[in-house]
């Protein structure tokens, strides 16, 4: 059984030591991602092979073997080991056929300061640790595409990608306006503030995905600048485009070179684009940026985090979990998971 997602295996792991694969870095990363994709479903199909094998010993032995003690324990063992093949076969076709079709695709997140002031843009730099925690421990890769900094270490901004396997399946949960209650580092009084961070989070487009043509696109030049509004370089590297006929605007300035920028700003911009095109669809679970972040305003919120009561509730499933300290440093699997299984 999976005959065909074995032998795609065999052949993608062949491919993976080919020079011509080596020598392209744009071949090598989507062949790798495919073979990380298919490693996790292999793994599974094993295991189903090895099962359904014990399965046919048993019924070999219950048919054949004259010793009663033997036949007895083969029908003890087959109700389990068919419940286990038949659970297996479930989670095989999950993987073979997701409910979302995007839910394989790496993402663009973007976490900005909403109301709150100061204590905001300190909560957006959290929000972003997080995920980077959450990340590094699936091991998945994070690209930071923009960021503006505040000086006091925050963030109004941060724009990144997020690559690895099923990336989009568990952080499109993420999508909504985050509310925290604390008492702030800049507050002396020991008062406790209540602010608001957005996160979006959006399938990232690729180029066989949306195609932007130079003809649709304005692409203006500036200085980037680095925290607090200081110049980092004297040379115009930072890149800013605008898609005409959307009005839809990327930027990026963090990159090495303005070629970089450009190539990290379209990519932002084709993701931007694809959702706003699904928003038009007025599809309910479509996964457009402007219904994901809102206004930014505390009422708006999908999810709270109570530091004084070390609790963080998650409105949509009505759920609250503690130990918020371990979920911060991206510990947020059990929050993720509850969120998956309602969906379902």
């Amino acid at each position: 059984m999976y005959e065909k997602i074995k032998k795609e295996f065999i052949e993608v792991e062949s491919r993976l030591s080919e020079s011509g694969i080596i020598n392209n870095p744009e071949k090598l990363a989507k062949i790798s991602k495919r073979h990380a994709e298919l490693r996790g479903l292999i793994a599974l199909i094993r295991e189903y092979d090895n099962i359904e094998q014990q399965i046919k010993g048993n019924i070999d032995i219950i048919n054949s073997e004259k010793d009663s003690e033997l036949v007895e324990m083969a029908k003890a063992e087959q109700g389990e080991l068919e419940i286990k093949l038949a659970s297996l076969k479930k989670q095989i076709d999950l993987e073979l056929k997701p409910s979302d079709p995007l839910d394989v695709k790496n993402i663009i997140m973007e976490i900005r300061a909403g109301t709150g002031g100061d204590e905001s843009a300190l909560f957006a730099a959290d929000l972003f640790r997080m995920y980077s925690h959450y990340a590094e421990n699936k091991n998945w890769k994070i690209d930071i595409l923009n960021t503006s900094h505040i000086g006091i270490g925050g963030l109004k901004e941060i724009i990144f990608e997020v690559k690895g396997k099923n990336v989009y399946k568990d952080l499109k949960y993420e999508a909504g306006t985050h509310r925290v209650q604390r008492v702030p580092e800049t507050e002396k009084q020991g008062r406790i503030h209540t602010s608001a961070v957005t996160v979006a989070v959006l399938p990232e487009a690729e180029e066989t995905d949306m195609e932007i043509k130079n003809e649709d696109i304005r692409i203006d030049v500036y200085s980037a600048s680095g925290p607090g509004g200081q110049s980092v370089n004297t040379s115009n590297s930072a890149i800013r485009v605008t898609h005409l006929a959307t009005g839809v605007i990327a930027q990026c300035q963090d990159q090495k070179s303005q070629q970089q920028n450009k190539e990290k700003a379209m990519q932002v911009l084709r993701s931007r684009v694809m959702a706003k095109i699904e928003e038009k669809k007025a599809a309910k679970e479509a996964k457009a940026r402007k219904e994901q972040v809102g206004s930014g305003d505390r009422s708006e919120k999908i999810r709270t985090y109570n530091f004084p009561q070390d609790r963080i509730t998650d409105h949509r499933i009505k759920k609250s979990w503690h130990s918020i300290d371990r979920i911060m440093d991206g510990g947020i699997d059990m929050i993720i998971e509850e969120l998956k299984r309602a969906a379902q």
